[in-house]
């Protein structure tokens, strides 16, 4: 059987790293985070969960060591194999930050146990900080590994990386909290997650690709919506008090990161005919 080439390798730990972030929102958002008795990385006194809220903690910690152990494996395959440098760089990165990643997590499901303040708004930012951080640096990972192996032109790569953010973020903003449509429960805040990181990781793509490209003058417009959608993260997993005011700013930063979209997804539609009509 032949081996996965170690760019599929570096796409496959970006989608499950991507995968936990969500799994984790989804157990925070259950109040399962809690349920081991205050234990890690034991849970219930031992080692397998005795209730269905243990058991969800229990399996997100699951996820959580294969993750790990995967990251291991990517970081070791792009410094032993004939990868680009920066490959290995950003994939090192992630694995950096991933011991703060698993200590944080570790206290913030010891509520008044051995770490009083655990359970509390900094600790969640920072988790979830290190996670974007970890899931941002196998994104570019990601896209470095690909690097000469692509089929499609950088212009088409980036054409389809801002189109693909520009229908992910309405379908974030319809999971998220801001929605009146949807009840923002376990399963949407788990559905935000992977939309979120999804609309994000595109558009990182774009940042990366657009510079040797016609478009390159809109690049700008792709950093403004990528720190919308990255603000939008942080909003939806209730680190600030959300008042009607950090729901306003909330729908305006939604709104920000569409309009800036969409301003690129047009130029790059009109560039896209410009290419045509020139080749005809």
């Amino acid at each position: 059987m032949k081996r996965p080439s170690y760019r599929r390798f570096a796409l496959f730990t970006t989608a499950l790293t991507g995968t936990l972030v969500a799994l984790g929102v989804y157990t925070a958002a259950t109040g399962s985070g809690l349920a081991c008795s205050q234990q890690w990385p034991l849970c219930d006194g031992g080692v397998l969960p005795q209730t269905i809220p243990s058991f969800i903690e229990w399996f997100h910690r699951l996820v959580a060591m294969i993750t790990g152990l995967v990251l291991v494996g990517v970081v070791a395959a792009a410094w032993r194999g004939e990868q680009d440098r920066r490959t290995a760089l950003y994939a090192t990165a992630a694995l950096v930050l991933l011991p703060f990643q698993i200590s944080v997590g570790a206290i913030t499901v010891t509520l008044n146990g051995a770490i009083p303040w655990g359970y509390s708004v900094p600790t969640h930012a920072a988790h979830l900080l290190f996670a974007l951080s970890i899931f941002t640096a196998l994104t570019l990972a990601t896209i470095t590994a690909y690097r000469g192996h692509y089929e499609r032109s950088l212009f088409d790569r980036s054409r389809l990386a801002v189109g693909a953010a520009l229908l992910l973020i309405p379908t974030n903003f319809l999971v998220s909290r801001v929605s009146p449509l949807i009840e923002y429960g376990p399963p949407a805040q788990g559905a935000f997650a992977l939309t979120a990181l999804a609309s994000f990781a595109a558009l990182v793509a774009a940042a990366v690709w657009l510079p040797d490209t016609s478009l390159a003058r809109y690049r700008p417009g792709v950093f403004v919506a990528g720190a919308a959608v990255f603000l939008v993260t942080l909003l939806g997993r209730d680190l600030v008090v959300y008042t009607d005011e950090a729901r306003l700013v909330n729908g305006l930063l939604y709104l920000v990161a569409f309009v800036a979209t969409a301003v690129v997804a047009y130029a790059a539609r009109e560039g896209a005919g410009e290419e045509r009509h020139s080749l005809a």
